[in-house]
Formats: structure tokens, C-alpha cells, sequence
């Protein structure tokens, strides 16, 4: 929440949307994004605990291709991003990233709570919604980079569009194994239960496309 306050409070007095470059200099707003930009990075490194409280609570169905990749992935940009460029166009990602994961923290939290709280819950799914729309904004304002120059560097251009791109074909697919199919098969689990670190929600296609990307890892 402290993220997206100070980002949002930064967005809209000083950020440039169409091309807003990295201040590396020591100024009191300069200072003040970049350790925003860690926070951030150190919020990506404590949701990579999930994947330790799976393994303590012997979960392993739940460490998942998408789990690991999605978290993985999250840690290692923000540390590459707080390293290089702590600030510019590549924050709004953390924003409207955070503001998501208010959303979807502030659920999981509510469903903590137990049976006589989640009987009331009813919009998992459109939190998945949320986040393939996240995708779509991120992928769109990532693209500016390429028709605008204001100093920022062009290079993680074509490493992060394609990623965001994969990010979506995974939680699409995500989404239509856990919801799309729940009219036609009563015998399914409520969706409450149903989580996109479930192996069971992963699609053939995507489980051929890990197959392969681990066989050629081994052929390596």
C-alpha cells in the first residue's frame, strides 16, 4: 500500500507517461523514487517466501511452472531495475503492479479469515481480470519506449515485451482451465478453492511448452 501511495503521489505530479527518464542524481525526489524502487524489490523478494511456506507445508502441487516463473521473473527485474535504473519510465510497472497486488493480498487475506468469510467471496476471477488487463497497460506503455526517446535505455525493450507477453498467455491459460470450463462440469472444485498455482489448471499446451523448454535445458 505504501507503494502505491508515494508512486501514484509521484505519478501525478512529476511522471512523463509517454517517456519519463531515470534521475540519477541525488535530489530529495530522486532519492525519494529510488527507495520506493526498493521497497518494491524487497516486496518482490518476500512473495518468493510462498514458494518456502509450499515446500514447509509439503504442497509441492503448488510449485508450479507459472508460480516459479512469474516469481522468479518479478524478483530478478525489480533487483536489475534497482541496480541500474531506480526510477523513470519503468516505475509506472510497479505501480500499477502494486496496486494489483493490493487487490489481490487484500483477497487471500479475507479468505484467510475462513469458511464464514469465503462463502461471501465471489470475484477471484476477476482478479485474474485484473491482471491480464495489467498485462495489456504495461505492454502498451512498454512500447512507447520504442517511438520516444527521453534519454531511457531501448535495450530491455525487446526482453521485456515479449515476457509480458508470455505473462499473459500464462494467466489466460490459467484463466480458462479455472473458470471457462467451471459451467460445463458441476463436479469441479468451488473457485475459492482454485488457484492458479494448481497444477490441475494448467492447460496441455503449456504443460508441452515446459516439457520442451526443460528437455532443451538438459540437451544444454
Amino acid at each position: 500500500m505504501l507503494i502505491s501511495c508515494v508512486g501514484l503521489d509521484a505519478a501525478l505530479l512529476h511522471y512523463n507517461w509517454r517517456c519519463e527518464p531515470c534521475d540519477h542524481s541525488y535530489t530529495p525526489e530522486a532519492l525519494r523514487i529510488a527507495r520506493v524502487v526498493y521497497v518494491y524489490f524487497l516486496a518482490k523478494m518476500v512473495e518468493l517466501l510462498d514458494t518456502v511456506f509450499f515446500v514447509l507445508r509439503k504442497k509441492d502441487k503448488q510449485i508450479t511452472f507459472l508460480h516459479c516463473y512469474h516469481h522468479t521473473t518479478m524478483a530478478m527485474i525489480s533487483w536489475a531495475v534497482v541496480k541500474y535504473y531506480p526510477g523513470g519510465h519503468c516505475t509506472f510497472i510497479g505501480l500499477i503492479n502494486s496496486f494489483v497486488h493490493v487487490i489481490m493480498y487484500s483477497y487471500y487475506l479475507l479468505a484467510a479469515l475462513g469458511p464464514q468469510v469465503q462463502k461471501f467471496l465471489w470475484s477471484k476471477k476477476y482478479i485474474t481480470t485484473i491482471q491480464l488487463v495489467q498485462f495489456c497497460i504495461v505492454f502498451v506503455h512498454t512500447s512507447q519506449l520504442i517511438f520516444t526517446d527521453c534519454g531511457y535505455p531501448k535495450w530491455p525493450v525487446p526482453l521485456a515485451l515479449p515476457n509480458i507477453v508470455f505473462f499473459y498467455y500464462l494467466f489466460t491459460d490459467f484463466y480458462n482451465m479455472a473458470y471457462k470450463k467451471e459451467g460445463t462440469n458441476t463436479q469441479r472444485a468451488p473457485l475459492e478453492n482454485k488457484s492458479p498455482d494448481d497444477n490441475s489448471n494448467i492447460s496441455e499446451t503449456t504443460q508441452n511448452i515446459i516439457n520442451g523448454m526443460v528437455q532443451r535445458i538438459k540437451l544444454d
